[in-house]
């Protein structure tokens, strides 16, 4: 095990890293920019090291100033979290050749994945089922693209190879505003992630957004710890999760579960990853792999009672999964609300200084935050304060908990999005389970405040 490991993040997931730092008797050490001096977890550490200013191209996105503070501290390990460097090959690259072990997979891994193209063909080869679309990247030819297009069908959607997060992406509805589309998207690609590479997809009309969990070992060693549903989005973006997924046959599950870690076995995959799919009329269609621990990660933990974090490090320390496939068991039922600085109808960003801050408890209760009275939230960065989680018997039980969570909860000083979250928890639909990811925005058009 490490001795020492430097942690390359902030906010909730920062904390997060250094609880299981602790748990594992591994001292932490902390970077921070000069708007997250006052953050809990840089109070807290035994080490902390100032990397820059508030600005994440001169801080938390700053490589050489992370590599630094590794050397300067003699930490043993990076831990990138999720978001800014996290899925960057090139600081993974950089991080190891600098004698430092990044905490994750590794640099070709997180290329092949990174790469929208390269992913489904190497999705292909392991036989994970992919949406309907070119076999790569879109030739320049207009003739051939609008061949590929007439024989997926439309609506079609155009995306970026290299892009993430929702960007990157245009549907198509008719061949006389294809290439036009496939124009836009290239130029906004290439401006936005250094590559103009574009694929096609059948646009797939009201699918579900479920994702496998995975952790693999450096031994060829590889499980599958069930599926998440993420589903409430708007423009991309999550907005809860839940798992298991209600209404999906587990025997589905398990075969599509089974594929993905024939997929990590396949690339040599190390650390903790996500599949992710779409699903519709039974069937599911490989989208995209996040080769680091995800926001919502929380919602396996509390139905595995797997620690995701510190089995990451403990693989990347050398070590074999302490599990076989046979030992991760479904248990109950969990839902995470994630809890914005914003508008809860607008949307609109509520940087400033919380003057209350009450976390809820109870019984399957988790939060994390890294926030407290008299906090100020920076307007620099993601406006994610933090996560309530619950845990239930049922997802009934786990509802209930929800609704009494979020009264529990008080936030003041800023605008949350909680009053949201508790509309959303007496839904009739989402109560029912299985809404699509179009669900929520249909939703906020018809609840406009």
């Amino acid at each position: 095990m490490f001795k020492k490991i430097l942690i390359a993040n902030r906010g909730e997931i920062a904390l997060r890293i250094q609880r299981a730092c602790r748990e594992l008797g591994v001292r932490a050490v902390m970077v921070y920019s000069e708007a997250d001096r006052d953050a809990k977890y840089v109070r807290l550490a035994e080490e902390a090291v100032c990397i820059g200013p508030a600005a994440s191209s001169l801080s938390y996105l700053n490589m050489p100033a992370i590599i630094s503070a590794a050397e300067v501290t003699d930490a043993e390990a990076i831990h990138p979290g999720y978001g800014f460097l996290s899925e960057n090959a090139d600081f993974a690259e950089r991080v190891e050749k600098s004698g430092f072990q990044f905490i994750g997979p590794t640099p070709d891994c997180i290329r092949i994945m990174g790469d929208k193209v390269s992913a489904k063909q190497a999705m292909i080869r392991a036989g994970v089922p992919c949406v309907p679309g070119s076999e790569g990247e879109l030739p320049d030819d207009p003739v051939q693209i609008r061949r590929i297009a007439k024989s997926v069908g439309y609506p079609v959607i155009i995306k970026a190879a290299g892009g993430g997060g929702g960007r990157g992406m245009r549907v198509v509805h008719t061949e006389a505003a294809l290439i036009n589309a496939v124009a836009m998207t290239k130029a906004e690609a290439g401006a936005a992630f250094g590559n103009p590479s574009v694929y096609m997809e059948k646009f797939l009309q009201n699918p579900r957004h479920i994702e496998i969990q995975i952790l693999a070992d450096s031994f060829k060693n590889a499980v599958y710890l069930g599926e998440r549903d993420c589903s409430m989005q708007r423009r991309h973006q999550k907005i809860l999760e839940e798992a298991p997924a209600p209404g999906i046959n587990r025997k589905l599950i398990e075969r599509i579960g089974e594929r993905c870690v024939t997929a990590c076995k396949k690339m040599g995959y190390r650390g903790a990853g996500t599949f992710e799919f779409l699903y519709e009329a039974g069937e599911f269609y490989f989208i995209e792999m996040n080769t680091r621990v995800q926001v919502e990660h929380p919602v396996t933990e509390m139905v595995t009672g797997v620690d995701i974090v510190k089995t990451q490090i403990m693989v990347a320390a050398g070590e074999k999964l302490p599990f076989t496939q046979r030992q991760i068991t479904i248990s109950g039922h969990a839902i995470e609300c994630r809890i914005n600085a914003e508008d809860p109808f607008k949307f609109t960003p509520s940087p400033g200084r919380i003057t209350t801050w009450h976390a809820p408890g109870g019984p399957g209760v988790r939060v994390d935050s890294h926030i407290y009275s008299n906090y100020f939230v920076p307007p620099n960065y993601d406006s994610m304060i933090g996560k309530l989680i619950v845990h239930g018997d049922t997802r009934e039980q786990a509802l209930a908990r929800m609704r009494t969570a979020l009264l529990e909860t008080a936030v003041e000083g800023i605008s949350t999005n909680i009053p949201l979250h508790r509309e959303l928890m007496v839904d009739a639909k989402f109560m029912a389970g299985g809404t699509n990811i179009h669900y929520l925005e249909h939703w906020l058009e018809q609840h406009k405040r």
